[in-house]
């Protein structure tokens, strides 16, 4: 699979990467053997970026990983990990001492000495202009626990602030089809200052693959039911803050657009990696099938011009007054 660079560290990554949220927590139940099926999957179709985070499920998300490349020496996978969120989101919890014992947790959850790539969790907005916040990142990399640090945001003017750090090697932000507001200044932004773009939420927790109606219910323990109108955490993390019936709706016109041999899933993957300036995209996966998918479709051929534009013009009609005004 096609590589890109995360250009201020000098790390590489597959353009498609795995999320692994659902392997802790808020996606229903998803078993060990089937978090390791998925694992094996990914990393068979050529997946060399797993990320994950302290808080999914608690650090099982982290410790899943963890066992399955113990057992895989040889394999090169580029593990990113976050943290920040398992304390109350005050600025001032934001500091040294924290960064070191959150990391020391990570470390021994994945069972490594020093962290690929180390995100704050979509920290309260005053923590991107704080710069002690980054003088103790400088710290952890000086120290030799993290290799780079980078930020996970919700909004574009958070992703902005932090690009123009100069040790932010990475920004991850939520890119898709229904969320197209990034395109026009975080992804230049971070072309030109050679920051990596890790691209979440790319299939609007499922809306995009065209498989849900109106009726479709979540378990109780779903973020797509708990967390519809931010409740638990940021609105837009979930269906990427579109409404869901608005979503259903715009997702079958979505799926209509997609060429022969390729699912309405690919689609919007295929779409997320065309864009100028995407290192890589995390889609989530519950299944080996869904893992391998989301694997083909950087193997598929380029959208026309035609389909990019009638996505776009899906997008204008029907989403960007829901979403851009917030994020």
């Amino acid at each position: 699979m096609e590589e890109r660079s995360f250009d201020r560290s000098g790390q590489h990554a597959s353009v498609i990467g795995l999320g692994t949220w659902q392997l802790g927590a808020d996606w229903g139940d998803v078993d060990d053997k089937a978090a390791q099926a998925v694992l094996e999957a990914a990393a068979e179709a050529g997946v060399t970026f797993f990320d994950t985070a302290d808080v999914y499920g608690d650090g099982r998300s982290e410790e899943t990983i963890a066992a399955f490349l113990r057992g895989r020496p040889d394999l090169r996978v580029m593990v990113a990990t976050k943290m920040g969120r398992r304390v109350d989101q005050l600025p001032e919890n934001y500091v040294l001492d924290n960064f070191r014992a959150w990391n020391d947790r990570s470390r021994r959850n994945l069972g490594v000495d020093v962290i690929d790539l180390v995100q704050l969790h979509c920290p309260p907005t005053p923590v991107y202009s704080t710069d002690e916040v980054f003088d103790a990142l400088d710290t952890l990399v000086a120290e030799e626990r993290i290799k780079a640090y980078g930020v996970s945001v919700e909004t574009c003017a958070e992703a902005l602030t932090a690009i123009a750090r100069p040790g932010v090697a990475s920004v991850q932000i939520i890119l898709n089809p229904f969320r197209m507001k990034p395109l026009r200044e975080v992804l230049p932004a971070a072309r030109e200052a050679g920051v990596g773009i890790i691209a979440r939420v790319p299939l609007a927790s499922g809306l995009l693959s065209g498989k849900y109606t109106r009726d479709t219910v979540f378990a109780a323990n779903d973020h797509r039911t708990f967390n519809r109108h931010g409740e638990a955490f940021d609105q837009g993390e979930t269906f990427s803050g579109v409404d869901f019936t608005t979503g259903v709706e715009a997702a079958a016109e979505f799926a209509a657009l997609a060429p022969e041999g390729c699912t309405p899933a690919q689609l919007a993957l295929r779409w997320i990696v065309q864009q100028p300036g995407v290192t890589t995209v995390i889609p989530g996966a519950r299944s080996p099938e869904q893992a391998r998918a989301n694997a083909e479709a950087a193997r598929l051929p380029e959208l026309s011009d035609a389909t990019l534009g009638a996505i776009t013009e899906l997008y204008e009609r029907r989403i960007k007054d829901q979403v851009e005004s917030r994020w």
